[in-house]
């Protein structure tokens, strides 16, 4: 994946380039594909690698544990793709870096020239990752809301961010325009029939590529703390054994989706097919480890962008 300019983010592309022609036995063109470059920059990257001394018997750079790591966690959950980002020890729940891989990778599919369905979720992480995105012109693009954008009270969701997409890049934006959560079955079912929703609906379960927050279930989660559930309802999904969400669908442990009244009213867009479309989920924290675990096992994502915390939380799960 792409850095951005700078001596650091330089030699993080060097020590990438170099464990995956070393250490992971990939051709300078797989180098190139997989880090979204050209194939004679994949080479001078391997080249930087031998002359800047990280490359010994094992890549001596920090970014190496990351690398070992996220092809650990691909190989035992059967994803397309893992970045792992250094942890924090100072801050278990700041975004930083993890919020710069994900802008990474969002301008990585953004950069393809040929047309694409790009679907957004929501989250706090998300949001952090789409700010950090440059400003760029892709029309031949179209991005979609997989999440409705109101909030209970009526107000615009915060952390929905699709209208922070919009400010940065020049494409066709396709918002939800409905509350996340509904009352009822019955009337989820009635709005996705309307006709300003019904394009988005579409263009979301064809989706290219999918970013996602993944988050967690508890009384600090956002679905309590941003007012979208009650103390009580939130309790009895605990009981239920919810682990995780993920736009607002609830899933448990073994990443089931729970049978509770409350999927019934997700108005979100179902994910779309991880056999067609590459759904990244974003988070970190140790209190999200569960949900993540549990959104890898039931495969509501195939590609993952995380931390070594929760990395090794996976690996030993």
């Amino acid at each position: 994946m792409a850095r951005k300019a700078g001596s650091n983010g330089r030699f993080d592309d060097a020590a990438r380039a170099g464990w995956l022609y070393y250490v992971a036995g990939r051709t300078q063109d797989e180098i190139a594909a997989a880090m979204g470059i050209s194939r004679q920059s994949a080479q001078r990257l391997v080249s930087l690698a031998v002359a800047e001394k990280l490359i010994k018997v094992r890549l001596d750079h920090p970014i190496a544990v990351c690398l070992e790591l996220g092809e650990a966690v691909k190989r035992k959950y059967g994803l397309r793709q893992v970045e792992i980002v250094p942890s924090d020890p100072g801050s278990d729940s700041a975004t930083t870096g993890l919020a710069e891989a994900g802008a990474a990778e969002i301008e990585r599919w953004l950069k393809q020239p040929e047309p694409l369905i790009l679907a957004i979720g929501t989250g706090r992480t998300l949001r952090a990752a789409v700010d950090q995105l440059p400003p760029m012109a892709c029309p031949q693009h179209r991005i979609v809301s997989l999440t409705g954008n109101i909030s209970p009270d009526g107000s615009a969701a915060y952390y929905n961010v699709i209208f922070s997409m919009a400010d940065a890049i020049q494409a066709r934006h396709f918002p939800m325009p409905l509350p996340v959560l509904v009352s009822s079955r019955a009337e989820r079912d009635l709005l996705h029939q309307q006709a300003l929703v019904i394009p988005t609906i579409s263009l979301g379960t064809k989706a290219d590529v999918t970013f996602v927050g993944i988050g967690e279930m508890g009384h600090q989660a956002p679905l309590e703390v941003d007012g979208f559930l009650q103390a009580d309802e939130m309790e009895g999904l605990l009981t239920a054994g919810a682990t995780g969400e993920i736009c607002g669908w609830i899933f448990d442990a073994n990443g089931q989706l729970l049978d509770n009244p409350v999927n019934e009213r997700v108005a979100s867009i179902p994910l779309p097919s991880r056999d067609t479309s590459c759904v990244i989920g974003i988070a970190k924290g140790k209190r999200k480890h569960a949900a993540i675990r549990a959104a890898v096992q039931g495969r509501f994502v195939n590609a993952l962008i995380t931390d070594e915390d929760a990395a090794r939380y996976l690996l030993k799960a």
